[in-house]
C-alpha cells in the first residue's frame, strides 16, 4: 500500500486537499483505490476499514516508512493489548502483520512500487493541475480501479476459440467483467459544468496517459548483447493499440510471422475474434501461460481436432 497526493477538490467556495491511497494485491494483482481528506494515521485507518469491508480482511500490509501507516500499525497495537486474553487468543488469527521497508528503500517494494508509479504519473498528468469537486475525483480513481483490474494478467484456456484472458477482475468477482461500455465525449465536455462528462473526459486522458507510459514497459528493452527468443506462431499475445476506448485489452493469436532479412521476427500477423491484423511486435505483448497444478506446470492453448 502506498499513498499520492495531494490533489486539490473544490468544497463550496474554497479548495482543499486529498490524497488517495492504493492497496495492490501480490496474489491476484488487484488494485484498490480510495481518497484520503488527511495524510494521519486516523484517515488511512478509516480507508483501512473500507477496504476490509470491501475486499476481505489481509493477513499482511506492505509499505513504505510512511508515519501514518506506523501511527495506524501502533493504535491497533494498543487496541488489541486492552483485550482480554481470552478475546486475544480468539483474535490472533485475524490480526494484520504490517511490514515496513527500510528508510530510503523504495525499490523494496518491488511489483506495487512500479504499479503505483504509473498510476501517479498518469493521474498527475491530468488531474493535478485542476481543482475538481471531490465526487469527480472520486468517479475517476473508482474508474481508474476498474481499467486496472480489467488487465489481462495471463493466458489458461484449452480452447484455441476462447481467448478470455485472467484478469484481477475475474480473480476478485469469479466472473467475467460486465461492465457496461464506456462514453466517449469531446475533449471540450472538459470545461463543462457537468461534472459525470467531466470525470469520463478524466478516465480516458488516464487510459491514454497510463498505455503510453506503462505497457511498453512490459516488453523487456535490453542492449542486444545476447540473442532473444522470436514471437512463434500460436502464442497468444496482447495489442497496445492507442486508439482504443479505454479498459479495453484486445487479445488475440499469431497465425503468422514475416522473418526479416536476418531471420529474426519483427512482424506478425494476429487473429482477434474474427478479424486478422498485421501488427510490429513492438505493438505485442505476449502473455505467459498461467501454472496449473503443484508441479508448476504451464497449462497452454492447444488446437481443437
Amino acid at each position: 500500500m502506498d499513498c499520492f497526493g495531494p490533489f486539490m477538490v473544490k468544497v463550496g467556495r474554497r479548495t482543499e486537499k486529498r490524497w488517495g491511497i492504493i492497496f495492490k494485491c501480490l496474489t491476484t494483482r488487484a488494485v484498490h483505490l480510495d481518497l484520503l481528506t488527511s495524510i494521519d494515521a486516523v484517515s488511512f485507518l478509516m480507508a483501512l476499514r473500507r477496504f476490509i469491508a470491501r475486499r476481505g480482511t489481509p493477513a499482511e500490509l506492505l509499505s513504505d516508512q510512511g508515519t501514518n501507516f506506523w501511527g495506524a500499525e501502533r493504535e491497533l497495537h494498543e487496541a488489541f493489548a486492552e483485550l482480554s486474553p481470552e478475546l486475544q487468543q480468539q483474535l490472533a488469527k485475524q490480526q494484520i502483520a504490517f511490514r515496513f521497508n527500510p528508510p530510503g528503500g523504495p525499490h523494496f517494494g518491488g511489483a506495487w512500487e512500479r504499479e503505483i508509479r504509473s498510476v501517479k504519473t498518469a493521474l498527475y498528468t491530468q488531474v493535478s493541475a485542476q481543482s475538481l469537486p471531490e465526487e469527480v475525483l472520486r468517479t475517476v480513481l473508482i474508474e481508474v480501479e476498474g481499467i486496472l483490474n480489467s488487465k489481462p494478467l495471463g493466458y489458461v484456456s484449452s480452447n484455441v476459440a476462447d481467448l478470455d484472458p485472467v484478469t484481477p477482475n475475474l480473480l476478485l468477482m469469479g466472473r467475467l467483467d460486465g461492465s457496461l461500455p464506456q462514453i466517449v465525449y469531446p475533449e471540450i465536455e472538459g470545461l463543462s459544468r457537468r461534472r459525470w462528462r467531466h470525470s469520463q473526459i478524466l478516465a480516458d486522458r488516464f487510459w491514454s496517459g497510463f498505455i503510453r507510459n506503462y505497457l511498453p514497459s512490459l516488453q523487456t528493452r535490453q542492449k542486444w548483447r545476447t540473442p532473444s527468443a522470436d514471437i512463434v506462431i500460436d502464442a497468444v499475445a496482447m495489442l497496445v493499440d492507442p486508439q482504443l476506448p479505454r479498459a479495453l485489452w484486445p487479445i488475440g493469436r499469431v497465425v503468422k510471422v514475416h522473418p526479416s532479412a536476418d531471420g529474426h521476427i519483427r512482424s506478425v500477423d494476429i487473429k482477434i475474434k474474427d478479424r486478422v491484423y498485421t501488427r510490429p511486435v513492438a505493438r505485442l505483448v505476449v502473455l505467459p501461460a498461467i501454472p496449473d497444478g503443484e508441479d508448476g506446470s504451464a497449462t497452454t492453448a492447444t488446437h481443437s481436432s
